[in-house]
């Protein structure tokens, strides 16, 4: 989209890991975190540690390749990725083990550089985002009901893992749909709760944990971004059983995600999943137009059509926001 060489999106904001400190000094030498270009999927911030890898930090895996996920659940540019990050685990779940990890996009809104100091300066750049990553999104939340901060939700994340780690990511799914569709504000408990039940999760454990272990492993989180030098979201780290090491900075077409896990693992071939409505609804409880082209290799005007069609019968439920759909399967159950 030519038309916008650079927004500013909140895909990412000055992180604590950098030190308030550093973010000043950022802004007197005018290197704005906030200025994105959408076109290579990230929004560049000066570097912030050696790139290494703590071998300390990292747990090892059974699989043959590890991926160290830095996100956030109100990233924009990572809910851009879902699509491809879907198919990643459909065709390669048995050669990947995905850790995901918590960057601490928004801390608050203590800053005021490059054109963005209040929440509502973020809505129409949402709005924009939207169309570009062709996933929905409506900014109308930060003019609504703003968050003050990503971090509530990133630490109910990281409880939600101890819990247990399939129903955490079904956990942050739900919140991403809240803030990105239902423009609610996630960072309130009232909003965590509500996905933290469809989750299957025990709320009155979450709570707790949140205020204890979970904050702790947040902060983990945050110190280990710092030691591998991120730098934005999202963030992939591949690293195969010899530690050899590909980086992944932004949001990528998915033959880039599958080249660099296949330079890692040569062995690694693509499993065979079914493709029907059915089976992919089986898999995920919830799908864009976008993401349904993706894993099912239909067109993507083809692919709205078909779920039109499936919502028009009552096979799926259909939610509608101004800059696009999701779709859900009937009686949605836990995945």
């Amino acid at each position: 989209m030519k038309a916008i060489k650079y927004i500013l999106i909140v895909a990412i904001m000055p992180l604590t890991i950098i030190g308030r400190a550093q973010t000043l000094q950022q802004m007197d030498n005018k290197t704005n975190p906030l200025l994105c270009d959408p076109e290579q999927g990230f929004c560049a911030i000066p570097d912030t540690g050696n790139n290494i890898l703590p071998g300390s930090q990292i747990a090892k895996s059974e699989k043959s390749v590890k991926i160290i996920y830095f996100t956030d659940p109100i990233c924009s540019s990572c809910w851009g990725i879902e699509p491809q990050l879907r198919k990643l685990k459909l065709a390669y779940g048995h050669a990947i083990d995905i850790e995901y990890r918590m960057g601490g996009l928004l801390p608050d809104w203590s800053y005021n550089s490059g054109g963005i100091s209040k929440p509502s300066d973020v809505a129409h750049h949402w709005d924009e985002v939207s169309v570009y990553y062709d996933m929905p999104i409506d900014g109308a939340v930060w003019l609504e009901d703003p968050l003050s901060s990503s971090y509530p939700p990133s630490i109910a994340f990281k409880a939600a893992q101890m819990q247990d780690a399939g129903k955490a990511l079904f956990f942050l799914r739900e919140l991403r749909e809240m803030v990105f569709l239902q423009k609610k504000n996630i960072a309130k408990w009232e909003h965590i709760e509500a996905a933290a039940l469809k989750s299957g999760l025990d709320t009155e454990t979450l709570k707790i944990d949140i205020a204890g272990k979970g904050k702790e492993l947040f902060e983990a989180d945050l110190a280990l971004a710092r030691d591998m030098g991120v730098r934005g979201f999202p963030t992939m780290f591949l690293i195969n059983n010899a530690g050899n090491k590909e980086m992944i900075y932004g949001t990528k077409p998915y033959t880039q995600y599958e080249a660099a896990l296949v330079k890692l693992d040569a062995a690694s071939v693509p499993e065979a999943y079914g493709k029907s409505w059915k089976d992919l609804f089986a898999k995920y409880a919830s799908l864009t137009a976008k993401e349904f082209s993706e894993l099912s290799g239909k067109p993507r005007a083809d692919s709205e059509q078909e779920l039109n069609q499936l919502s028009d019968k009552g096979l799926l439920q259909k939610y509608t926001t101004k800059n696009g759909s999701l779709w859900t399967r009937i009686n949605n159950t836990n995945q």
